[in-house]
């Protein structure tokens, strides 16, 4: 493809994948529900060879409609699917970068930079894996389904929402045979304490061997709490804002806890993926 910088991006794990900034082909950008839209773009299949679940791409938001986005804004990446050529992201209308994106028309092309950042893992014991999300949050795990059904392991998938017409991800969830619980704040269902009885349900009945979620502090600090308490990994993708995307401006520096100490790790570089137990909320 033409104007294709290539960059090469080492990251934890002493693993190395190659990151790309190139122009791509919008196939579709069409809402999801009153909320959330999915944008589709027609990506080279080497592009798609390198991306992981739980990874990133930092997307140059047009200047259209009167938007002015100056920063590339960094979105997880929804759904990678060789065999289409297609890569997906899942995002919510909020401000001027994602007004802009909102505006994109099928033919229009888009810059990406990626795939980016440290994606997720399942160690070969973890046959029982407990996903755990709310809202937009679910599209950085929905790459992790496709991952633990090419794997053979057993899925449980908790979607939280305010309602249930904003609900991401659950008929997604289920043809990849994950069983999928539903909590919603309309239905009173989604406080902490029905979230924690529906986990320790899981757990009783031997369905957790790991923990995986997004973004959210209050279902950090509730994992965290059961992973503790019965000695279950786990791993977390930490929103953070970011300017550049590769490590060199340490706009998304956070603390973490590692060992008897605490130490600062660039999200973008280091991350997005963490170990669960070693994530500060704020």
């Amino acid at each position: 493809m033409m104007g294709v910088r290539e960059k090469i991006m080492p990251v934890q794990q002493e693993i190395s994948f190659k990151a790309f900034e190139m122009g791509l082909a919008v196939k579709s950008n069409d809402p999801v529900n009153g909320e959330y839209r999915k944008l589709v773009l027609d990506a080279p299949a080497g592009l798609l060879a390198r991306c992981r679940a739980g990874q990133f791409f930092h997307l140059l938001c047009p200047q259209s409609g009167g938007e002015t986005p100056y920063l590339r804004r960094p979105m997880s990446i929804y759904g990678f699917y060789p065999q289409s050529g297609e890569l997906h992201f899942l995002y919510k209308v909020t401000g001027a970068g994602t007004r802009a994106l909102a505006a994109l028309s099928s033919g229009e092309r888009l810059n990406v930079l990626g795939p980016l950042g440290v994606p997720f893992t399942i160690a070969d014991h973890w046959q029982d894996l407990v996903l755990v999300a709310r809202g937009v949050g679910l599209a950085t795990l929905a790459p992790l389904a496709l991952e633990a059904q090419r794997l053979g392991r057993r899925l449980t998938a908790i979607c939280s929402a305010r309602h249930p017409d904003y609900l991401m991800s659950t008929g997604y969830f289920a043809d990849l045979g994950a069983d999928v619980i539903t909590l919603t704040d309309a239905e009173g269902t989604s406080d902490p304490d029905n979230l924690e009885r529906v986990i320790e349900g899981l757990v009783a009945a031997g369905r957790a061997d790991a923990f995986y979620t997004c973004g959210s502090n209050r279902m950090l600090r509730l994992l965290q709490t059961i992973g503790a308490r019965h000695g279950i990994p786990g791993q977390i993708a930490l929103e953070q804002q970011m300017a550049c995307g590769i490590g060199m401006c340490h706009c998304c520096v956070r603390p973490f806890n590692r060992g008897d100490k605490q130490v600062h790790l660039r999200v973008c570089r280091e991350g997005p993926v963490f170990d669960m137990m070693e994530a500060i909320a704020w």
